[in-house]
């Protein structure tokens, strides 16, 4: 066994890829070791979404082209975790101008939205909460689009043609998608029961799922384009299954639908700059975290000891009420982000840490909800281009509302606004932008992108996300070590949720300080990362490119192999 590791390790020395992260403890355990490919880098939560991507920059597509083709992948392979009826946040590095940029694809809330309909009188206020009067625009293929007519290399329809082919053919689904498709298959109208069950059963693991009327949608989408969607024959399905189902969403709406460039907002940790997503996303308090923790000594403290999870608990606390106060559209009502994002502010807050004893969470008055059922995939070219995206429905299949002749369910978005006190600044207000909270990050190290990493996981995802950006520059793991490690988060009011695999004296050490924790039991776990990270040569030129998939889910980190 020795000499295995030991064969395995005078390897990489050979190939070069022994680095000060991307490597760490490559002895220790086979499966921490991170992908590697010389030609690029996928990882999304399905393996035939990253085979489409591979399949993409093989044919010589680049990541903006691989990225489309997973994300449409996943909407056959994931149904109930995203797609064209969803909304999303995009990280992008553009390698020949050097610049990360944000495409916003949430959307906008319904013109004809009557927030009331979510609250207390109406008998049917969290009824309507959950289905077609939660639908908000989805805005993923007006995106998608934007990314091909922006960065794109090859022709937009042969980007769906995996795709497709899955959708048609049809693929087997795991134990996680069967156990997902039984939990929603009552709520599911008649018309999606007959290919998501059988015989009037929902389909069990190692089924064969077949989506033909999906496949028919990202056809259309192949050929017409977005406009498919914002005004075409998919559009028009989707506004005639809105006022059948008393849902505000029109096809007006649709058309009236962009995808919107934005700058992203970063701050420097230790020697890195760390980028995400800027208002209208909430991912500020990613950054707030990280800032906080600059203040002390994260690899002194030690990985997963009482004192760093202690400390990591009482900073993600007060970034959370961060996101709870000062959540906003940054046209309308923006985050003070000059304060939040300041080293002054971060002394200011980490002085009230008390590190020997938890302090109560006392929310401010408004509170922001988000959902969990999402999916995040990282893409990255051997020019050096990264796309690196979440994108969602909201809950488990969205609305549960899915247009008839389309195969395509509908988000439910407009759940997680905060419909009390009426019109407060997260209230569903008519024609306002939706805000998400994705947190996409890239970091960028001696100037160049050196990872990109992101996670579905609703409130934990800000709290998922730093963990990883501090494994990998205070605890130099690689991206692989840096997905797998156990992790914590926060929940309101007073729960510290903690994950297998962390010390029992350390947990009975965190509590004796006063923390209330919730232990996660697999296949229980927080989030279901992915990242990719980037070696570069002396000239600056992108050669090998590692990928982490997180063992919480059933994806997969690939790169193209280098042709013979």
């Amino acid at each position: 066994m020795f000499v295995k590791y030991a064969v395995i390790f005078v390897f990489l020395v050979f190939m070069g890829c022994i680095g000060r992260i991307e490597t760490s403890n490559i002895t220790k355990k086979p499966e921490l070791l991170p992908s590697m490919s010389e030609q690029g880098m996928v990882s999304t939560a399905h393996p035939l979404a990253t085979e489409a991507g591979i399949k993409i920059l093989k044919k010589g597509g680049n990541a903006f082209d691989a990225a489309i083709a997973v994300a449409a992948t996943l909407n056959v392979v994931e149904p109930m975790m995203s797609g064209i009826g969803g909304y999303g946040t995009i990280l992008i590095y553009d390698a020949e101008n050097e610049e990360i940029r944000f495409l916003d694809s949430s959307g906008r809330i319904p013109q004809a939205l009557d927030s009331d309909v979510f609250r207390k009188p109406n008998p049917d206020y969290l009824k309507n909460r959950r289905g077609a009067k939660a639908v908000s625009t989805p805005g993923n293929v007006n995106a998608w689009e934007a990314m091909s007519k922006e960065y794109g290399k090859l022709v937009w329809n042969e980007l769906f043609e995996p795709a497709i082919k899955i959708a048609q053919d049809g693929f087997v689904i795991s134990k996680g998608t069967a156990r997902m498709i039984k939990s929603a298959f009552n709520s599911f109208p008649e018309y999606a029961r007959g290919f998501y069950g059988h015989k009037g059963n929902p389909l069990k693991a190692g089924s064969l799922l077949k989506q033909k009327d999906l496949a028919g949608s990202l056809k259309q989408i192949a050929d017409k384009g977005a406009k498919a969607v914002y005004g075409g024959k998919i559009g028009q399905a989707i506004e005639k299954e809105m006022k059948r189902s008393g849902g505000f969403l029109s096809l007006a709406d649709l058309v009236a639908d962009q995808a919107e460039w934005w700058e992203p907002i970063h701050i420097t940790y230790r020697d890195c700059d760390i980028y995400t997503a800027s208002p209208p996303a909430t991912a500020f308090p990613s950054l707030i975290r990280l800032g906080m923790i600059s203040r002390f000594d994260a690899a002194k403290l030690g990985h997963n000891t009482t004192a760093y999870l202690h400390c990591f608990a009482e900073v993600t606390k007060h970034a959370f009420w961060c996101r709870l106060k000062y959540a906003g559209d940054p046209e309308i009502n923006p985050p003070p982000l000059d304060k939040l994002l300041s080293e002054n502010y971060w002394e200011e807050e980490t002085a009230k840490i008390n590190m020997d004893k938890a302090k109560a969470f006392k929310p401010p008055k408004k509170e922001i909800n988000q959902g969990s059922n999402t999916t995040h995939f990282v893409a990255a070219d051997r020019w050096g281009n990264i796309v690196c995206a979440t994108q969602a429905l909201g809950n488990v299949f969205g609305s549960r509302i899915m247009p008839k002749g389309t195969g395509i369910w509908l988000n439910n978005s407009l759940t997680y606004c905060t419909f009390e006190p009426k019109g407060n600044p997260m209230d569903a207000h008519a024609g306002q932008r939706k805000l998400s909270g994705d947190c996409p990050t890239i970091i960028r190290r001696d100037g160049k992108p050196w990872v990109a990493v992101g996670t579905p996981g609703g409130h934990t995802i800000g709290q998922t996300v730093p963990q990883i950006v501090i494994n990998l520059i205070d605890f130099k793991m690689n991206i692989q070590e840096a997905v797998a490690a156990p992790r914590v988060s926060f929940k309101e009011p007073d729960l510290l949720l903690v994950e297998e695999g962390i010390n029992k004296e350390v947990l009975n050490k965190l509590k004796s300080r006063g923390h209330k924790l919730r232990i996660l039991k697999k296949p229980e776990g927080i989030g279901n990362a992915h990242g990719l990270a980037i070696e570069y040569n002396a000239k600056g030129n992108p050669v090998r490119f590692f990928g982490g998939t997180d063992p919480r889910g059933e994806g997969k980190a690939a790169g193209p192999k280098k042709e013979k």
